[in-house]
């Protein structure tokens, strides 16, 4: 009885010792709902990782960019893995900022990645950082009103398509109104709508010489018909509205037609969450009158910062998060309606998912559609689709927003907006020597 204490005892001590000398991770993530579930599930990690717990820092998309930018450019080492965009991943690899992901093992299966996803976070052929879903922009639209309104969307519509169908849906009495779109100031907000957008109308942000295109017709078409739509079709304070609250108008019936990311189907399709998860019909991005669809290509990756003491156990986590078995995991769980889409071609090739996915088709035809090296019918000297790949852009677009969302809020006339951009995006490439 005394020995078997005795090993109990000593057993509990190991056990505790081992907790004690586990490593802790701390991981940086947006508050978006795959971002939620993973955490939710992350038992799975720590059981077959016992020593390595994990600490979450999840924080809204503004807020997250600007804290993991300072952090990993002034070295402060508060995360040892980072949720960042395709934006981040080539600038920091540059900078010697990210690991090269190189232990992610055997069964990550680096060449399942859809290729268009796998260059935007390589860089020289080398990994830095594992995409954990990726993304291009659609229209959603409820069925039921549509029909109720005598419009029918196709699939490929035009823009002009869009605002007469989301007029005609449109019934404030009730609180339903016929169009949501981000209005939310930031250059990963608003901006990446009225850039893709204004992609699709033949503007660019500069010149082949880095001058500022604000001033130019196509961004004052694109603006002008943005701003005049949501006045009449939006909900009130559409300038405030981002990704998840446009998410949440749309799930409790109060949004017609949502153009926004293509991963956000799977939450109006979920009847856990959504009102409307059986009248949801979807098209392309729609066209100004340039068959390049906006070019919208994202992904939220996993990134591990070059200052980290915890590199082996953060790939551990990375490759967890992002390889086939977690989708496997989550399908098991969620359904396989609600796994991360956009990164693999082994789910495209699912039946199972295209089965229970009624918008997997639609999704990777649009991401075969974007073009980030091209992203504007006029030639440009940059790359990025709904954002522009230089480091300045963080801050210029972020600016730029402001201006766009003031306009939208009507606090500014579209034209003062306009001219307040081209100054101040002026000012900025001038000051980062790309204006000579």
């Amino acid at each position: 009885m005394l020995s078997r204490t005795l090993l109990l005892g000593a057993a509990s001590v190991l056990a505790m010792s081992s907790f004690a000398h586990a490593e802790t991770l701390t991981i940086a993530t947006v508050n978006n709902g795959d971002m939620v579930r993973m955490q939710k599930l992350t038992e799975d990690f720590t059981k077959k990782n016992p020593d390595i717990q994990l600490e979450w820092v999840t924080l809204e998309e503004n807020v997250l960019r600007q804290r993991v930018t300072t952090d990993i450019a002034t070295k402060g080492g508060q995360y040892d893995v980072m949720t960042i965009g395709t934006y981040e991943v080539p600038i920091w690899a540059k900078q010697g900022w990210l690991l090269p992901l190189d232990g992610l093992g055997a069964d990550y299966d680096k060449a399942d990645l859809l290729p268009a996803i796998d260059a935007a976070v390589s860089v020289d052929g080398k990994l830095y950082a594992s995409p954990f879903y990726g993304e291009s922009a659609m229209v959603m639209y409820r069925t039921d009103l549509a029909e109720k309104a005598g419009v029918k969307i196709s699939e490929k519509p035009t823009w002009d398509e869009i605002a007469d169908a989301a007029k005609k849906m449109t019934d404030k009495s009730t609180e339903t109104y016929g169009i949501c779109l981000r209005g939310k100031a930031g250059w990963g907000e608003n901006m990446a709508l009225l850039t893709a957008m204004s992609n699709s109308f033949g503007g660019r942000w500069f010149d082949e010489k880095w001058q500022p295109q604000f001033d130019q017709p196509e961004w004052k078409k694109a603006l002008t018909f943005y701003v005049d739509l949501m006045k009449e079709a939006g909900p009130p304070g559409a300038s405030s509205n981002g990704f998840n609250e446009n998410l949440a108008l749309f799930q409790t019936g109060k949004c017609g037609i949502w153009i926004d990311a293509t991963v956000a189907a799977s939450f109006v399709t979920n009847p856990k969450d959504s009102k409307v998860a059986d009248k949801v019909g979807y098209a392309l991005f729609p066209t100004g009158g340039f068959e390049n669809h906006g070019n919208w290509l994202w992904a939220w990756n996993l990134g591990i910062p070059a200052g980290t003491k915890k590199a082996e156990a953060a790939q551990k986590f990375v490759s967890w998060a992002t390889d086939k078995a977690y989708t496997e995991l989550v399908a098991s769980k969620e359904g396989w309606a609600n796994v991360p889409p956009g990164t693999r071609k082994s789910l495209y090739a699912n039946p199972e998912y295209e089965k229970a996915a009624p918008f997997a088709k639609i999704t990777l035809d649009a991401m075969n559609a974007a073009n980030t090296t091209k992203p504007t019918v006029k030639p440009v000297p940059y790359t990025g689709g709904q954002f522009v790949a230089i480091p300045e852009f963080q801050g210029i677009g972020t600016a730029v927003g402001q201006q766009f969302s003031a306009a939208l809020a009507g606090s500014m006339k579209v034209d003062q907006a306009l001219q307040s951009a081209q100054a101040l995006t002026t000012r900025e490439m001038t000051k980062g020597g790309y204006i000579k």
